[in-house]
This record gives structure tokens, sequence and C-alpha cells, in this order.
């Protein structure tokens, strides 16, 4: 009886499910759907790229409009307007805009874009509704305009990727390659706004991907490059916060970095656990969470009244840090100031980014320790704090170093950025379960892990864990004498659920398990010459030696079945081993054991 999904019938010297030839295998799985995948990337770069320059120019509209009376989309501040304490009155109605837009618009506007975008590609099989892509950067707009303390980047990385999602929708791909677009629409906004293309990458490979493949490495990096070449058009040429070129750091400065990383990573975790906090006591309060934003803003438009530079996104703040011209007390203020309104404004739920909030806190910290730092100047150690902030509260230490790079191309500080950005992040990572990102995941029961390692079925060979003791039977074996050779505990055949039937030249011709025989048992009790042959099945799906473990798992599962024959290429017809379920699983043992077995083992001679 049939073990396996209908397939055609078979010829002895060829079975008829048979994986691919030897010349298959390579270091990539990739093929020619990578170059549709690129040209798609392609149309979500512009198309972002278009995106990010309408988001800078609503911010810099609201923000003329409410806080300096102009209708003008110059570069501004929320600093030198003209409202007194009427001030605190700005940031509220824009929050009670957005509550109004999350309420009857898309809650998915809510938060600060990341956490959204992961929740898309793992939970909505990288589906995001067109509403979104819309709604996203006029919420953050209104938000930032309005004084919030946010960034940009995160609302364009979630309207990025709900664009490349959308262009997905519109052809007939799999869920993997809706993500990449998505991935890709992500990336290229965040190049748009920053001009960082190999950070956007690196955040794509840390963050969204979930994989490092060509399949969406390629894609993705396409879509950065296309908004590289466009920027200059939309947003202007070179660094964001161009800043005098350090000469080569010291080893002493280099560990004064890893140092500094240390009381960053704890600031870090300390400005993480500040936002949940605020969370856990917005859900307290007895009112609709659309009043929550407005709520918050009261604190956003007191900090703001104390100290202006906590409103708006605060690029010019973050470029006065790197040039070193803020110090002193304005440094320990505006780092206070800044944590409190943005843990607060971000835990009401409403429309934000939290890199350029980050990056002020990082910068913050670093310039105020650097005061007492030998070598260097208060510039450089504040974009040694600024990389780590971000290294350690998004656990993206590559991407961090690369981003500070690319936002001041400042290359000599690699080391110091890659020293305190990998410090930070171990000192995140052993005190927080979570990141920023993934904590409001793990709040709504969507648990994710961000290590990425090589699958061991991907590393192993069915040759590395097959039984090579193979389970043989004539096909013209009575099926009751097969029955009593199994009872009898015959070493070979009751240690395996299949048994596999050969012809008298010990060719392949079939397999029989003991679910075959558990029903064909009754008809062998009415008729004792019925065969092993005519019980089991003709419907061969084999493996070969050297293919990798994870191919035939697939192909098990595929096939619903639990067991196969491994045969050589050259005689597809001979069975050399017997591949089952155990079998595979002693692959992740082994992995398993590699990575806890501390015992001492002693090479002999």
């Amino acid at each position: 009886m049939p073990t396996a999904s209908p397939a055609p019938s078979v010829q002895a010297a060829a079975p008829s499910t048979a994986p691919p030839p030897s010349h298959h295998l390579a270091d990539y799985r990739i093929s020619y759907r990578v170059l549709v995948l690129s040209g798609l990337a392609v149309v979500a770069a512009c198309a972002s790229s278009v995106v990010a320059k309408i988001l800078v120019w609503l911010i810099n509209g609201i923000t003329n409009l409410c806080f300096h009376l102009t209708w003008s989309a110059s570069d501004t501040t929320p600093i030198g307007h003209p409202w007194g304490a009427w001030v605190i009155a700005i940031p509220v109605i824009g929050a009670l805009i957005i509550g109004l837009m999350a309420r009857y618009g898309s809650e998915k506007i809510r938060g600060h874009g990341i956490p959204e975008a992961l929740e898309a590609i793992l939970l909505g099989r990288s589906r995001i509704q067109p509403k979104v892509a819309i709604l996203k950067p006029i919420s953050a707009a209104i938000s930032i305009g309005t004084g919030g303390p946010f960034g940009a980047e995160g609302p364009i990385i979630m309207t990025g990727g709900a664009l490349g999602s959308i262009i997905a929708q519109q052809f007939h791909l799999s869920a993997a390659e809706r993500k990449t677009l998505l991935v890709a629409g992500s990336a290229a906004g965040m190049t748009a706004i920053f001009g960082t293309p190999v950070a956007a990458v690196l955040l794509a490979v840390e963050l969204l991907l979930f994989e490092w493949k060509p399949r969406s490495l390629i894609p993705v990096a396409v879509a950065a490059v296309v908004a590289t070449v466009l920027r200059p058009y939309f947003l202007g040429a070179g660094p964001v916060f161009p800043v005098p070129a350090h000469a080569a750091l010291s080893g002493e400065q280099i560990g004064y970095a890893s140092l500094l990383g240390i009381l960053v990573g704890l600031g870090s975790a300390l400005a993480t656990s500040i936002v949940y906090a605020a969370e856990d006591a917005f859900k307290k309060v007895p009112v609709h969470w659309m009043w929550w934003p407005a709520i918050g803003a009261v604190f956003v438009g007191i900090g703001g009244l104390i100290e202006p530079r906590v409103l708006g996104v605060g690029y010019g703040t973050i470029h006065q840090l790197l040039l070193g011209e803020l110090s002193g007390r304005t440094l320990i203020g505006l780092a206070l100031l800044k944590a409190i309104v943005w843990a607060i404004a971000l835990g009401s739920g409403t429309s934000g980014g939290v890199l350029a909030p980050l990056l002020i806190l990082g910068g913050a910290i670093g310039a105020f320790f650097g005061q007492w730092i030998p070598g260097g100047d208060l510039g450089l150690w504040a974009l040694v704090g600024l990389a780590a902030m971000m290294g350690g509260t998004m656990r993206a230490p590559l991407t961090a170093m690369i981003f500070a790079v690319e936002l001041t191309h400042d290359f000599n500080v690699m080391p110091a950025l890659l020293a305190s950005s990998v410090v930070a992040f171990a000192i995140t990572a052993l005190w927080l379960r979570r990141s920023i990102l993934t904590e409001k995941l793990a709040r709504r029961g969507q648990h994710i892990t961000c290590e990425y390692s090589i699958d061991p079925f991907e590393l192993a060979r069915v040759q590395d864990v097959m039984d090579s003791q193979v389970p043989l039977v004539a096909g013209v074996t009575k099926l009751q004498d097969l029955a009593s050779r199994i009872a009898s505990g015959e070493s070979v055949l009751a240690g395996h659920q299949a048994t596999f039937i050969v012809d008298d030249e010990q060719r392949l011709t079939g397999i029989v398990t003991r679910g075959d025989l558990l029903r064909a048992l009754p008809d062998a009790a009415e008729n004792s010459s019925l065969t092993v042959a005519e019980a089991g099945s003709r419907t061969l799906v084999v493996t070969y030696p050297d293919e990798p473990l994870a191919d035939a798992l697939n192909r098990m599962l595929t096939q619903n079945i639990g067991r196969m024959p491994v045969v050589e290429r050259s005689c597809p017809d001979r069975a050399i081993g017997y591949l089952g379920r155990s079998a595979i699983l002693s692959a992740r043992l082994r992995l398993h054991e590699e990575e806890h077995d501390r015992s001492s083992h002693r090479s002999s001679r």
C-alpha cells in the first residue's frame, strides 16, 4: 500500500522522485529570480526616495508653520519660537491629530516603525496595507513637526517597507520574495534620509531579513545604491553631519572608547527600561489609547519649555555635539530631558522614530564623559558615544559603526566605533533579554530570536548520518514471513520502520513500512501467498549520500514520508544506506553537543 503522496509509476532502474544531479550543489542557493527582484527593488527605491523627500518637506513645513508662523519648507528647528509657555500646546495638538488618525485610520501608524516592519515580515507574510504607506509618513511629519522628540528614520523605514510590500503584492511572488522587497524599500528609505547605503544594508541584515542569502542581499543592496544615486536630487549630497577628520587613533584612545562603551551601554539599557516603564504606566491610564499621545505630549511641551533642543528631530543638536560645541551642564541636562520626554512620548504610542533621539543621547553621554578623557576632543567622544548607543539599544553594532562613519565621513575613528558599539551591545545583551525593537513584539506574544547561524542540516550531508545497514527484503517474500522476522528481533529489520524491496538482482523496486504490514496482515491471514511486493509501494523517493541533509529533509516533508533509501548517483537502483527521522535528528544533537559539551578531549597519538 502506498506510503507517499501520489507519483508516477517507477521503473526499477530509475526511482521516480530523485534529487537533482550533483552539479546543483553550490555555496549559495540562487536563481535568476534574483534579477526580477532586483528590478522591482529599483522601483521600490525610487518610490521610497520620493516619499523620503515628501516626509522631510512635510516635517519642515509643519515645523515652520507651528513654531514660526511661516509656510516654508526650509530646514528649521523649534528653537527661537515666539510662543513662550504656550509652546506646550503645540505638541498636544499634534498628538491629538495622531490619536484620531490611529483610531479611525490605522493602528499600524502607532510606534516607531521598525517593530511594525518586523511584525509584518514575521507574522503578516510581508503584506502591509496601502493606507499605512500614506498615513505613516503623514502622522510622523505631524508628530515631529509639532515638536515630538523623534527621528524620521523609523517612519521612513516602515513607509519604504510598505511601498516595497505593495509593489510585491502586484506580482505573483512568494512570501520570502515579498519580504525582500519590503526590506529593500526600507533600506532605500533609510539611505535617502541619511545617505548611509552600507549601514542601511547592514541594518537589513542585522534586524530585518533574518537571513544572509544572495536572493535577498542583492536586491536590498541594489535598492540602497539606487537611493544613493537619487539622494542628491532630492535631499542633497555629502554627509549629513560633516566634521573635521580626526587623525588615526592610538591604542590608548581605542581603550577609552571601550570604557565609554560600557557607560553608554548601561545608559542604553536604562533608556530602554524607561521607555517600557512609560508604556506600562500608560496602560493603567483609565482613558482610551487614542488620548495617550496627547497626555505624553504635555510632558514633551514642558521639556521643550525648559530646553528647546529636546523638541523636534534634533539633527542640528546632533551636529553641534559632533562638532564639540556643547559641553558641561548643557550635556547632562540635554541627555536627561531628552531621555525623559522621548521615553514618555514613545510609551504613549505616538508616531515617530527612535534613531535620532538615540544619537542625541549617546552623543551627549559621550561628550560629557569625554571632558575627562585624555586625548581627542568632545566631538570625537560624542561620535563614539553615538555609535555605542545605537549599537547597544538596537542590538546592531556593525550597523552602528558604519552608520556613524557614513554620517560624518570620518573614517579614521572606525576602530574606536567598533570597540564602543560592540561593548555596548554586550552590556545590553547581558542585561536585557530583548532590545527596544523586539520588546514591543514580545509583549504581544511574538518572541523572535535575532541570532543568525547556519542550519546544521545545511552543513551535514546524508552520508554523515545515514545508517549503512540497509534493511532489504525480496519482493517475492511472503508477508507473514517478513512479519515473523521482524517480530523475532532480526537486527537490521527490527531496527527500522521500513524495509526496502529488491528483485532477484538486488535492485530497488519498492518499499514496505510497518504501517503497510499492519494494514495488510488481516488479508495475509486469509491469503498466505500475499507477498511483500503486493503489500508495499512501488513509489520510491530516494536521496544521495552527497546531498545536503536539508534537501533530503525537505523532500521527506513534501512527500509526507519518514524514511528514504540512499543510493549512488551512478547506480540509482542500488541502496547503500537508510535515512530515517532519527538519523536526521542526530545532526541536531551534534550541534547541541558542540554548543554545550565542555568536557576536555585530548587528542591521542
